[in-house]
């Protein structure tokens, strides 16, 4: 039985572990096969793959064991370059171009970074290539970072507005007790809610291994990110034979089912956690295309007020003055009202760089309801 939700994901976030990639090519071969199969039904597909440091380990000389956080930055230089030559040269195999993208904790966190890096990712993908994100370990320290590359996957499932993030493991999803210590095991193969039992069932990291820092633990957090977010999150095998595909039977490893909505995460940051530092004001033909879904285009706006830098939150009125919408700025003020008024192709002449068309993206706006509150 095939899960429906796997069929109308249009957007993917995959994320494989350090322990997957000592595995051996033939599971990153297996991998690639999956998500270049994805790509050519024109699904979205972003890779997040761990395996830097363990892969750098040998080539510095470093044992097993704990490492200084030097030595793993060390290790990750080293490693990075490995990583990302084996994903091109499984890519290549379908003639699909790899792009590589590290990320910071920073990133995902401040508005200005995450709009910066989803603007690559979308410009990526819209040139069928396959984003392959891991984090910066290089520069990462202990107090500026993910910690694990589950928590990093969701933040990038989040930040692209994925329908779905599949977590491969190396073993076949979340199961009542420890497989790998109780025989008689029950996978569990729908989640509603994640809830105190489920993270009782996740236990601790991943101590067998001795490979990677996540584990169980780390993969359900990462879910209750994602699905609150209107994200499914699926956890399975990723050294199957078909270790992406299958998910889409029921059979095969665990679905998490989405408790929020991307529309409601999104309108909660951008309408209640941040308060606008600025306002733009539009004509009626462009109040009119942003209550059509519409993104805010320079050509439709009056007026400028405020200060924000890009990436802020601003206020978007009517010509009387009266609240439309919030929105995230892709512009500064400054640059802002150099453009009010101008068509988008009049832009890259006002600014002398080339930007976004949009002033404040579709994805960015939240309109305000007759109440004075926000809606997705």
């Amino acid at each position: 039985m095939t899960r429906p939700g796997f069929d109308a994901a249009r957007c993917i976030v995959v994320k494989v572990g350090s322990s997957l990639l000592q595995s051996g090519p033939s599971v990153i071969d297996a991998i690639a096969d999956d998500i270049a199969s994805l790509a050519g039904q024109n699904r979205r597909v972003v890779l997040v793959s761990s395996g830097a440091v363990a892969l750098g380990r040998p080539r510095l000389g470093l044992g097993a064991g704990s490492l200084t956080l030097e030595q793993k930055q060390a290790a990750a230089a080293a490693g990075q370059p490995v990583l990302i030559g084996e994903w091109e040269r499984a890519f290549a195999r379908h003639g699909r171009p790899t792009a590589q993208a590290l990320l910071t904790l920073d990133v995902t966190e401040s508005r200005r970074h995450w709009l910066n890096a989803r603007a690559t990712l979308n410009t990526l993908l819209d040139l069928g290539a396959v984003p392959v994100v891991n984090e910066n370990d290089t520069i990462a320290t202990d107090e500026i970072r993910y910690g694990d590359n589950d928590r990093l996957a969701a933040r990038v499932a989040q930040l692209i507005g994925a329908d779905l993030l599949v977590l491969l493991s190396d073993i076949d999803g979340l199961f009542d007790h420890d497989p790998r210590t109780h025989p008689g095991a029950r996978r569990i193969g729908e989640i509603e809610r994640i809830d105190a039992a489920i993270h009782a069932m996740a236990g601790g990291a991943n101590t067998e291994t001795g490979v990677g820092t996540g584990g169980m633990r780390s993969k359900i957090l990462a879910a209750e990110i994602a699905t609150a977010s209107g994200c499914a999150t699926a956890i399975g095998p990723g050294a199957a034979a078909r270790p992406v595909l299958g998910l889409a039977q029921q059979e095969c490893g665990s679905w998490f089912h989405p408790t929020g909505s991307a529309v409601s995460a999104r309108a909660a940051w951008i309408a209640g956690a941040h308060s606008p530092n600025g306002e733009i004001r539009i004509d009626a033909g462009a109040a009119s295309a942003l209550q059509a879904g519409k993104s805010l285009l320079p050509v439709g706006t009056i007026a400028i007020e405020g200060h924000f830098e890009r990436g802020d939150a601003v206020r978007i009125t009517g010509p009387d003055g009266a609240a439309i919408a919030r929105g995230v700025s892709g512009y500064n003020a400054s640059e802002a009202r150099r453009i009010c008024g101008c068509k988008s192709s009049e832009v890259e002449a006002l600014l002398g760089y080339r930007r976004a068309a949009a002033l404040v993206h579709a994805d960015d706006i939240v309109l305000a309801t007759p109440g004075g509150g926000a809606r997705g």
